[in-house]
């Protein structure tokens, strides 16, 4: 089964920023997409966001 959920692991390999700067990118997601700090971000809703390829997103999600 695929993962559905992105971690701030992830966004930081994706993006090449500090894992601290990936934990606010994730928040901020999660304010515009009006969640609750609770709610996790999907791979699809963070591909959304940052418009990078969903692919890319995914095969680094592994």
């Amino acid at each position: 089964m695929k993962r559905v959920c992105i971690y701030p692991k992830d966004v930081s390999i994706l993006t090449g920023k500090s894992l601290r700067h990936a934990q606010k990118l994730l928040q901020t997601i999660k304010d515009a997409m009006k969640k609750r700090r609770d709610q996790y971000v999907t791979i699809d809703e963070f591909a959304e966001y940052t418009g990078i390829d969903i692919e890319l997103v995914q095969k680094t999600c592994k």
